[in-house]
């Protein structure tokens, strides 16, 4: 054994190392001194000694013929075959797509992985196996199929239907549904003994109120009252969609009406039984039997009729027969056997949802399955929240919440959207990886319209290629020549369209989506009409600054502004509009249109003459026909416009070069005169029967032609 000292060779500062088998000879020695390191490399006959100023090590050097099996293995087939691989690929995913087993794929990395679910995320390390292959790789974005098997895996899900052994008894949820201002308010605030309707804007509701009502028989019932404006159809059903029994206000004076066919629509939709009140009956107007003819003829048939729907005439404002109608909606509950699974995580739909400046981002549910209490973690769509605090109808904190009670709950991040699903899941790291593949399948269906959106353009454009090529074809230019690059388009300020630029903040979602909903129906050319933002909460400084850059006005609906906003709103000389009633905040719309629209001329008519016979006199040396007339309309006056009309159809408009009553010329003529008529166009030839309309231009305000339904 002989000893080989590096230490006056790498210099003071190395220590000395290990020695080696006297067999082995080394062939050369080198080293190179980096900055903080310095590596040596001995080469011998068989071994290849690695040294470091740390560690030493040797390593076994491979024969020639080895040498060579691995560049045939590496660079075999370099120009093979594409495949299609993504970034963190597992080993088993790698396998199908090689279409090949496990094992293969092991010695293509050389034994350096080892489980089929190891994922490789080194690209440069995938590429050096795949060239052992003989193939050659494309990186593509991860198939949609492992996208939705991951949702699949990841997503939260109701529960399977409970057995009827697990079944407890719950408060049925009735939806009030009918027309406008029918008296659905009125009736549950007489059941319930409140005064909702005093705290209505214009005695119409603007949103679903949800609250309990304990009958007088201790009977409970979860009420949800809809409204029944034409502007709220979506949020009327949504109240079809949660409900056991549909509770349908006719009015006995003004009958079925078109909101209230639009209900029964819903609610056969749901396949929800219904209940007829048919309210009203102490008006002076009233007609119960032809109400109910009525309604036979939409389609209901009551049990007066020959039908098996209940139909009870009441009086909401004189509570008149009230028990009647709480007694007949027991009975369907009881009939209907409404239970509720109160175990297990918590099911729940979303009725409203709002933005309260003291307590944050609210909204109202409808418990389904389960007993909702404080600490619950929820997702619904891709919103969450911890409940913070329950609260019922009259804002009373309540310590849980079981099925077929509606609730307030406090503590979510985002405003969930009127109908959502609300499912309860087990932490917060679930909730959020919920989230993320509900975001994934959204940006998924986005992907995908917005394929269509480019197969169509590139469509489009494949044909004025195509037209383009023909017609040079045509023209004997077999080659299309290359244009030139196009200038870029200046965007033209001057365009003489006029445009209306709004902000809307409602108090609650589904009054904001039943207002934009409202301004969708919006399609006329005469002004351009931008929804710049909207959103619910009070009006904020972004608002404002939104407002001041597009130069448009604000729609505060139902909601409030801070006295700060509202002085720098004056001072950016910003426009808020505040309204509380839905129909007020489009007319305000509209005049705000109407403002914005150029005036038109408009013909207004002065007066009408019917031609008795054509004369002709003398001009010098030319004849000129005179039209022999009788006014029969109005005034014609001289100054005016005319009109030569025959057989429908208008052959001349000009002016009068002469206007003669006998052989006076004047400037007006009146109803039943005589008078002769000379046109400055000498060329008209008149014929018995020529109606001469007498008319002159006015400006008048355009009106918009925009009918949003209401």
């Amino acid at each position: 054994m002989r000893f080989l000292k590096l230490k006056p060779l790498l210099g003071p500062s190395i220590k000395t190392f290990s020695s080696y088998n006297s067999t082995q000879r080394f062939s050369y020695i080198t080293f190179k001194k980096l900055k903080h390191n310095i590596n040596l490399v001995g080469c011998c006959q068989n071994y290849v000694l690695q040294l470091h100023t740390s560690s030493v090590s040797f390593k076994r050097r491979k024969t020639g013929e080895e040498k060579k099996a691995d560049r045939v293995l590496e660079y075999h087939k370099v120009k093979g075959e594409i495949v299609e691989v993504w970034k963190d690929i597992t080993v088993e995913e790698l396998a199908k797509v090689l279409n090949k087993d496990v094992n293969y794929v092991r010695e293509i990395f050389l034994h350096e992985v080892k489980s089929p679910k190891t994922v490789i995320s080194d690209m440069k390390f995938l590429q050096q196996g795949i060239r052992r292959s003989g193939r050659r790789m494309k990186i593509i974005a991860k198939p949609a199929n492992d996208i939705e098997v991951q949702i699949i895996e990841k997503d939260a899900f109701p529960r399977p239907p409970p057995s009827k052994s697990e079944l407890k008894s719950r408060p049925p949820v009735v939806t009030v549904m009918g027309h406008v201002d029918h008296g659905k308010t009125t009736l549950l605030d007489a059941l319930r003994h409140s005064s909702v309707v005093d705290q209505e804007f214009g005695g119409i509701t603007q949103h679903i109120g949800a609250f309990l009502v304990v009958l007088d028989s201790g009977a409970k019932i979860t009420f949800l009252d809809t409204p029944g404006h034409a502007a709220f159809s979506a949020m009327r059903a949504r109240g079809a969609n949660l409900t056991d029994i549909v509770v349908l206000v006719v009015a006995a004076d003004d009958g079925v009406m078109e909101q209230t066919l639009e209900s029964v629509r819903m609610a056969r939709e749901a396949k929800v039984p219904i209940l007829v009140a048919i309210n009203k009956i102490d008006s002076p107007k009233a007609d119960v039997e032809r109400t109910e003819q009525m309604l036979l003829e939409a389609g209901i048939q009551i049990e007066k009729l020959g039908g098996e729907v209940q139909a009870i005439p009441v009086s909401a404002l004189k509570k008149q027969n009230l028990n009647q109608l709480a007694e007949a909606l027991v009975l369907q509950a009881d009939l209907l056997e409404i239970g509720a699974d109160p175990k297990g995580l918590v099911e729940a739909v979303v009725v409203e949802s709002k933005l309260d400046p003291h307590r944050g981002k609210l909204c109202t549910v409808i418990v389904q399955r389960g007993t909702l209490k404080k600490g619950n973690i929820l997702v619904a769509g891709v919103c969450m929240g911890r409940v913070r605090v329950l609260r019922n109808a009259d804002g009373q904190i309540m310590n849980e919440v079981p099925p077929g009670y509606p609730t307030e709950i406090e503590g979510w991040k985002d405003l969930p959207s009127p109908g959502e699903l609300v499912l309860e899941v087990e932490s917060e790291k679930r909730a959020k990886d919920v989230i993320k593949v509900r975001e994934s399948k959204l940006e998924m269906e986005k992907q995908e319209q917005d394929a269509v959106v480019i197969a169509e353009k590139q469509a489009h454009h494949e044909k004025e290629y195509r037209e383009r090529l023909q017609l040079k074809r045509s023209l004997g230019r077999f080659k299309l020549r290359r244009e030139g690059p196009r200038a870029p388009e200046i965007p033209k300020d001057d365009d003489p369209t006029p445009s209306l630029n709004i902000i809307v903040k409602s108090d609650v979602d589904g009054t904001l989506e039943a207002i934009l909903n409202a301004l969708d129906t919006y399609d006329s050319p005469e002004c351009k009409m931008d929804l710049v933002h909207y959103g619910v909460g009070a009006v904020s400084e972004n608002d404002i600054e939104l407002a001041q850059t597009f130069k448009g006005i604000i729609y505060a609906f139902n909601t409030t502004c801070p006295k700060n906003i509202q002085e720098l709103a004056e001072n950016s000389g910003v426009n808020i509009k505040f309204h509380n009633v839905i129909y007020k905040l489009v007319d305000d719309v509209k005049e705000e249109i109407n403002s914005r629209l150029p005036q038109k001329e408009q013909e207004e008519v002065l007066g009408e003459a019917t031609v008795l016979q054509q004369f002709e006199i003398n001009q010098g040396r030319k004849k000129v026909p005179v039209a022999g007339c009788r006014c029969v309309k109005g005034t014609l006056r001289k100054s005016a416009l005319y009109k030569v009309v025959r057989n429908g159809q208008v052959i001349h408009e000009g002016q009068l070069s002469s206007m003669r009553h006998l052989k006076n010329e004047v400037d007006s003529i009146k109803t039943d005169l005589e008078c002769g008529l000379q046109l400055q166009d000498k060329t008209i030839v008149f014929q018995p029967g020529d109606t001469i309309i007498c008319y002159h231009k006015v400006t008048v305000p355009q009106v918009t032609s925009w009918d949003p339904g209401f």
